[in-house]
């Protein structure tokens, strides 16, 4: 990976013995951890950056940017806050990062409060082994079983849930959390506290935090670059942002969509580029099924096949809008009528988590046919995600104040498009607007029924009236519900073309490319599976075995794992 945050707590010689120096640009040894880190925008500004001195040393790590008023260097100001009030100092950071701090004799690394970036660590008798490459924590651990409780979470759910991964030796820090030499734990950064709606208007300050977090990003170097579709999170990044020099839109450059975007960047002054998609739209090459990490699905990786047509220095997106402004994991309240469901207003009155939750994560059932006894435990697949999702309500109760608060809060803990950011961070210099410090606190201050399309676009309509000039192509009016009946139309009546996503059909683009042969030959009972189901097993049978060098996992295995299956990094 071209960007990598690595290191030992309590190293005792490891560090040299698994990774070269001369592959990072800056390596600190303190007394108690050695700590790396490769960037190639280390030292810009809001980036990467590093301070040593007699007191002990800190590593910022990603997109990080200081409180309003900072002259000082962050990495600096972060180690003298920290001598000051101790870990509360990560709480005055900004962005998407991970943070190391040493001193007074203790080491610590820290998540940002949302943990959009995963960092995995492994105990060794040489020290704590941590890094943002899980395959190379991996290396330092001689052996290790596979977690056949993570496997299938990872197989039914698209993710691999809170800690967890796919070994049982290999964990994550914590969700808005910290690893020490020998301990893991929880910050407090992200917890849902509804404001007083008396003096906390919500279309306000939501529109004011935007207009903020998009200014903080205009100081980055180079050409700069949007992902933009024809919707509406990422058109408030072009509306605000007076530095886009070319909007990048995926799908067919005639697709009603495609030219919405096109129209929306020209309204803007930038230029504008369609990737278009081809045979190549569905990677299973292992080179993109890396960026998951083990823990997430590589096909929200969209652009994967298209980076030698992205030319510019920095790129920004609009991921995690949808999740922290606009309810993305809520359930709406509807009406079923003929088949299909109709919004009404709010949100459903008693909903079951279990249910929503494996609806936002794709649980398919099918795999309950083909090994179906492989769920002893419960009756069925659905009640194996019932016991794995109740098992993380319990654990996180302290920090939520309702159910739908709780269903956001394992929703995002545990959100599965993060891959689409481990990629473009990893080729670009990437700005995640959505990780702004301000616009999660609205999140977690506004309550949930506020947390809708309706305030996210009278907040945007604040920052530009005419930003809705060019509306959504499957959205055209401003009333939901009419743009639901319209949708419900078009799919039932003759000769009218129905709303479609300007990406290939999946299923279609599977068989085209004859994925079962080249995947699964052998495998006929895999065949019958969902293409969805297929892609996850092919995922992580992928990354497990290039991760431990050997072919130990069978397509079979992830479906229904053994007991016990011992691998050797």
């Amino acid at each position: 990976m071209n960007k990598e945050l690595f290191g030992v707590l309590d190293d005792d010689g490891m560090f040299d013995s698994l990774v070269s120096r001369s592959s990072f640009d800056w390596v600190v040894d303190g007394e108690c951890a050695t700590v790396a880190i490769r960037d190639p925008a280390l030292g810009f500004p809001g980036r990467s950056s590093t301070y040593s001195d007699e007191r002990g040393s800190c590593v910022l790590w990603g997109e990080i940017l200081p409180p309003d008023g900072v002259s000082t260097p962050l990495a600096e100001y972060t180690l003298d806050r920290y001598e000051v009030v101790g870990r509360e100092a990560f709480s005055e950071l900004n962005g998407s990062f991970l943070a190391f701090v040493e001193y007074d004799d203790d080491a610590i690394i820290a998540t940002d409060p949302a943990r959009t970036w995963q960092c995995f660590y492994a105990d060794t008798p040489d020290g704590r082994v941590f890094g943002t490459n899980p395959q190379r924590v991996l290396s330092a651990i001689p052996s290790t079983e596979v977690d056949t409780r993570g496997l299938l979470e990872y197989v039914h759910m698209g993710v691999v849930v809170d800690e967890r991964t796919v070994f049982t030796r290999l964990k994550c820090i914590p969700f808005d959390g910290y690893i020490t030499a020998s301990g893991a734990g929880t910050l407090s950064r992200f917890v849902y506290d509804p404001a007083d709606p008396d003096e906390f208007d919500y279309v306000d300050e939501l529109a004011s935090r935007l207009e903020r977090a998009i200014k903080r990003r205009t100081i980055y170097p180079g050409r700069h670059g949007l992902l933009l579709s024809g919707g509406y999170d990422s058109r408030a990044i072009v509306a605000q942002h007076p530095d886009i020099d070319v909007c990048y839109t995926l799908g067919a450059p005639k697709h009603p969509e495609v030219k919405a975007a096109r129209s929306i960047a020209n309204q803007y002054g930038a230029d504008h580029e369609t990737l278009i998609v081809d045979e190549n739209y569905l990677n299973v090459d292992e080179e993109t099924i890396e960026y998951t990490l083990g823990t997430r699905e590589s096909i929200h990786i969209h652009h994967a096949g298209c980076d030698d047509k992205i030319d510019v220095d920095t790129i920004f997106h609009g991921l995690f809008f949808d999740t922290f402004l606009r309810g993305h994991f809520l359930p709406r309240n509807v009406v079923n009528l003929f088949g299909n469901k109709f919004p009404l207003k709010g949100l459903e009155s008693d909903p079951n988590v279990t249910e929503v939750l494996s609806s936002k994560f794709v649980y398919h059932p099918a795999c309950d046919h083909v090994f179906p006894e492989c769920y002893d435990e419960f009756d069925t697949s659905l009640g194996f995600i019932d016991d794995v999702i109740q098992e993380q309500l319990d654990k996180w109760s302290d920090r939520y104040d309702n159910v739908y608060n709780s269903i956001s809060l394992i929703g995002i803990q545990n959100q599965p498009t993060l891959p689409f950011h481990f990629e473009l961070s990893d080729n670009y210099i990437e700005s995640f607007v959505a990780a702004d410090a301000e616009l999660i606190d609205w999140h977690l201050k506004t309550p949930p029924e506020k947390r809708n399309t309706k305030t996210m676009k009278q907040a945007i309509r604040k920052l530009d009236p005419n930003i809705f000039r060019h509306r959504p192509p499957d959205r055209p009016y401003h009333s939901h519900r009419k743009n639901q009946i319209e949708k419900f139309l078009r799919r039932k009546l003759p000769l009218i073309e129905p709303f479609s996503a300007p990406w290939p059909d999946l299923q279609a683009q599977y068989a085209e490319n004859e994925l079962d042969h080249k995947l699964f030959p052998g495998y006929p009972c895999i065949h019958k599976l969902p293409v969805r189901v297929k892609l996850r097993i092919n995922d992580i049978t992928t990354w497990m075995n290039a991760a431990v060098d050997n072919n130990v996992l069978t397509p079979n295995d992830v479906l229904c794992p053994p007991e016990r299956l011992l691998t050797d990094s």
